[in-house]
């Protein structure tokens, strides 16, 4: 296993992390127990959850994901593992969370009021990265991360971190960072595969030259590049079958993000791809997303416990010069297949 550390902090995390977010809804106790099990016993060392899970986002049981995360965490050596947590993103944003009455903000009061609640979840005493899960439009940054800085200091938080973020965002929070002396973001957690290589356009740039890490997440495009819809439809039991039927507008048309005609074609080539190496298109799928340098850790996700071992294989399974040019081929003749 290489390790590898986030930004400049002194977490050092497999390349691969377990997302957490099924466990409480499609995802049972038991078996997010035992998901989690087979990941730590094949070398994860870092796992990834938040206020808001489980998806989707309700308010009857936001928080469950926590308290399963922290009940399994009981049965570990706790500085065996690296821990990730978020604060729900502002409601001024694309997403109103059923949390805290939907009055969520990046603000002192909210951030205060969700890591307490978030460590009592887990049964800890300290969260190794606590992210933002999306910015904030209205707080300014330095207030932010003014409040940030106070869990750092008090202890409660190792490092932080953002998400669903951008070029402009993570530049302007890095430097309020850097000029009044607090706690920076370490990471960005955003969507980033196969299907959606944006981030490469700026923010990878932005990554490299201040030594921040992207945490992937999505890295087989929500199950889409396993080539489960390459039939042309919506196999039962799939989440954006789900989604298309949806009655919210904002949910249907992410399942038309995902699943479109770029989508399907792009992963058919990239399926006759991982053919020609004699491996799974999953494991193509996560080993393109930790390939680069400014990745610390890719989050994969699994609502069964089978559905890891594809992706686990990619701890060891190194993208060539060769194979690279032929994504980037693909990626060539089908642009931004995502949008």
């Amino acid at each position: 296993m290489k390790f590898r550390y986030i930004g400049k902090s002194g977490l050092r995390v497999s390349p691969i992390c377990l997302g957490t977010m099924t466990f409480g809804t499609t995802t049972t106790k038991e078996e997010a127990f035992k998901i989690m099990d087979k990941a730590y016993d094949n070398g994860i060392n870092f796992f990834d959850t938040a206020e808001l899970y489980p998806v989707p986002p309700k308010s009857t049981y936001w928080g469950r994901t926590e308290e399963i995360v922290g009940e399994w965490l009981k049965t570990k050596q706790r500085d065996s593992i690296i821990l990730a947590t978020k604060v729900a993103g502002a409601a001024s944003g694309w997403f109103v969370p059923p949390i805290r009455h939907g009055l969520t903000a990046i603000d002192s009061f909210h951030i205060k009021k969700a890591i307490e609640g978030s460590l009592k979840r887990l049964g800890t005493d300290y969260v190794d990265l606590y992210q933002v899960h999306w910015p904030d439009t209205v707080v300014p940054i330095e207030e932010s991360l003014r409040a940030l800085d106070d869990l750092v200091k008090e202890g409660k938080v190792r490092y932080i971190g953002t998400s669903n973020d951008s070029a402009y965002g993570l530049t302007k929070a890095n430097e309020t960072s850097k000029n009044k002396n607090l706690a920076r973001f370490q990471s960005i957690q955003n969507n980033f595969s196969l299907l959606n290589p944006r981030f490469l356009d700026e923010l990878g740039r932005v990554c490299q030259e201040e030594n921040i890490s992207l945490l992937p997440y999505s890295p087989i495009g929500g199950g889409v590049l396993s080539g489960k819809y390459n039939s042309g439809l919506y196999p039962e039991g799939c989440r954006f079958s789900a989604y298309a039927k949806h009655q919210n507008p904002r949910v249907q048309a992410q399942a038309k993000r995902f699943v479109n005609e770029k989508t399907v074609e792009a992963t058919k080539r990239y399926v006759q791809l991982a053919k020609e190496y004699e491996i799974s298109p999953v494991t193509l799928a996560v080993a393109y997303s930790k390939h680069f340098d400014f990745v610390a850790s890719t989050i994969i996700g699994a609502r069964k416990i089978d559905q890891l071992d594809e992706s686990l294989k990619a701890i060891d399974f190194e993208i060539s010069k060769e194979l690279f040019n032929k994504i980037e081929d693909i990626q060539k003749d089908i642009l931004y297949p995502m949008g």
